[in-house]
């Protein structure tokens, strides 16, 4: 690359931020390049690079001060003469113990390193601002000070193996010393439970799940089973301040459980545990589906449910049995119900429940296990099938089945039920999202655990677009450091290895996700392979399209451009040449909820865009739709706010005209 250096360095086009570099300075990077990477920053030589590592012992240069001046942002690690240089030195205290923190992005949250550190105490330069401190004795061990148009991070000790094992939220620091992430994405789902969220502000909610990067909520649509005039008109307040937002809604099952009322009205139908004993397992009241009068019972509730509210699509997820410890617990162990005892003393020649007694045999609990297995996929394909009728009424709504992982811990088959090699090849036939949930016993393992699921899927089939990645974003029931949820840094690097893996991620739940999580998460879910300046154009190659930072005018590929907000530029995926003009008054897509393919400026009051979408797409612009074509036939506007447009399903070209 033949541009000079301080050209890189600071520097930046009259509507790009300049390049997202990163360089360790010495041979050992450690985990810096885990931790920057996840919030899309790019590790490059020194030359060309804007931020810098000088991990413990860098040597100081007289030339620092000025780079950081001038725009370099400087991270620290312990001591060194280069942290001594801009302030940060050993102090003549007494070392201290240090074994858990306090930080000022979440003052409240434990932090607890697994291994205590023996730290020196240092002394801050003036001005300097703490942003993490040792929990009892108010050392510090996180900091920051601004210098010009640059700024210096000094941390105590190394971040750890993975990089977040002490500092959670390092990254959370960097931002609020001037460093701006360099991309974000708008693809994200979350879960949502009213039963958390009652009586809240449903517009700013909506509001606030768009900016971070949430462009579906799978609601908890269990609540609604049974009409009620209070619950009912609060769901569509929802659904109707999500759709202004631009962000889909669907319909989020949990079958076998179906409802509370139906719990209570219908004791015949529930589902038996080994035990005999009602299965009420957790929160979940599990009723017997494999009963003909019970099913046709819930299918007409579940079909009344889809055509009361203006879903997007439809969630069936969990549709197995119980319980993570198989066999092992009998009074968790389902189904033993006596319509499967009865269909499996049919086909396999005796009763099931004798497995827990007078048949512990393995053949005979293998038998079980598979017949168990088969009859978990018979009844995933047949509520597939009863989803499906909705959509002859509602031809645009999605279909999602939520799967539990087989593949990593290969136990989750016998103990629940789920085995994906049964479900997958239904892909071929049917139109829906297999969205690949991480179970609970792998939750305390790294990020690289994506790319492996991922591997394993591939494995099972050809229709990769099809394969989505649900992380369960909770408190972890294993020994975990230094959190016991996932946040900061742990949880950018679960999410950006899940979005290089998967065409989608979900997360559960939406209330789970932290504060200080939400700036950064359109960032960590953005997957970015490739950004530099070639002259005075900027080459980005982006996985299923990314915002970049930009204002002013812009040219894409060489046409005007039309998909932006005054701060961010949308791209398409793949590689594309941004270029910047002069900035002209007219119509702007401003945000779309689907697969951005083009977006051409035509004239003030024009705009044509194409784009793909696997549920109704939502744009919002910065003018008021008056009229539009879509593939070219003239449209009625279906709007849902303002300067918001719902669009049909599926690949088309849509021409819009402003007043």
């Amino acid at each position: 690359m033949r541009l000079l250096a301080s050209a890189l360095l600071f520097a930046s086009l009259s509507g790009a931020a300049g390049l997202p570099y990163f360089s360790v300075l010495g041979d050992d990077a450690g985990a810096w390049p885990d931790i920057l990477a996840s919030v899309g920053l790019m590790k490059q030589p020194a030359g060309v690079s804007r931020i810098f590592v000088g991990r413990a012992g860098a040597a100081a240069s007289v030339e620092w001060p000025a780079r950081v001046e001038r725009g370099s942002i400087l991270i620290l690690e312990g001591e060194s003469s280069l942290a001594d240089l801009f302030g940060f030195r050993r102090s003549g205290k007494e070392p201290v113990r240090v074994q858990s923190l306090t930080d000022s992005h979440r003052p409240g949250l434990p932090i607890i390193w697994e291994k205590g550190l023996e730290l020196p105490v240092f002394e801050l330069p003036a001005g300097a601002e703490v942003f993490a401190r040792e929990r009892w004795s108010g050392a510090p061990m996180l900091a920051g000070v601004r210098r010009g148009a640059g700024a210096v991070l000094w941390v105590a000790a190394p971040p750890g193996e993975r990089g977040y094992e002490r500092f959670p939220y390092l990254l959370n620091a960097l931002g609020d010393l001037g460093l701006e992430a360099p991309f974000r994405a708008s693809r994200l789902w979350a879960f949502f439970d009213s039963a958390y969220r009652s009586r809240v502000d449903v517009e700013y909610f909506a509001a606030r799940w768009r900016k971070a990067g949430i462009a579906a909520l799978h609601v908890a649509a269990w609540h609604n089973f049974e009409p009620d005039a209070e619950g009912d008109a609060y769901l569509k307040r929802l659904i109707e301040a999500c759709h202004r937002e631009g962000i889909l809604v669907y319909a989020w099952f949990e079958l076998p459980h179906v409802s509370e009322k139906f719990w209570a009205e219908h004791p015949e139908w529930r589902e038996k545990t080994a035990m005999q004993q009602d299965a009420q397992l957790d929160w979940r009241k599990l009723m017997n589906l494999t009963n003909r009068e019970c099913f046709r019972a819930v299918s007409a509730g579940v079909r009344s449910l889809i055509g009361r509210f203006d879903w997007d699509g439809v969630n069936l997820a969990e549709l197995y049995f119980e319980s993570l410890e198989g066999t092992g617990n009998p009074s968790r162990f389902t189904p033993m119900n006596g319509d499967v005892r009865a269909l499996f003393r049919k086909e396999g020649g005796f009763d099931p429940a004798e497995i827990f007694s007078t048949r512990k045999d393995e053949e005979s609990r293998r038998a079980f296990l598979e017949f168990r297995a088969s009859l978990a996929r018979r009844m995933q394909e047949e509520w597939l099938g009863e989803v499906e009728q909705s959509r002859r009424g509602k031809p645009y709504l999605d279909l999602v089945l939520t799967h539990v992982d087989d593949r990593l811990d290969t136990g989750m088959r016998d103990a629940i039920g789920a085995d994906a090699a049964r479900v997958l090849p239904l892909l071929e036939s049917r139109a829906f999202t297999f969205l690949i949930e991480d179970p609970a016993t792998v939750w305390n393992q790294g990020a690289e655990r994506y790319g492996a699921i991922a591997e394993r899927y591939r494995a099972l089939t050809p229709r990769q677009d099809r394969l989505a990645i649900d992380l369960n974003i909770v408190e972890r029931y294993q020994n975990v450091y230094p959190t016991k949820q996932q946040t900061g840094t742990e949880l950018f690097q679960l999410v950006h290895r899940a979005s290089a893996s998967f065409p989608r991620v979900a997360l559960y739940f939406e209330n789970s996700l932290l504060p200080p999580d939400l700036k950064l998460l359109p960032s960590a879910a953005a997957v970015v392979s490739r950004m530099e300046h070639l002259g005075d154009k900027t080459v980005v190659d982006s996985v299923g399209g990314v915002g970049i930072p930009w204002s002013g005018g812009a040219r894409v590929d060489g046409e005007a451009w039309g998909a932006q907000d005054g701060e961010t530029l949308w791209l398409p995926a793949g590689p594309h040449a941004v270029e910047p003009v002069a900035a002209t008054e007219g119509v702007r897509l401003t945000y779309l909820n689907g697969e951005l393919k083009s977006a051409r400026a035509s004239g003030a009051k024009t705009l044509e865009f194409a784009y793909e979408a696997g549920a109704r797409a939502i744009a919002i612009f910065n003018r008021t739709p008056r009229r539009v074509q879509v593939d070219g036939v003239e449209e009625a506007l279906s709007l849902a706010g303002p300067m918001t447009l719902v669009l049909p399903r599926g690949q088309h070209v849509v021409t819009l005209t402003t007043d």
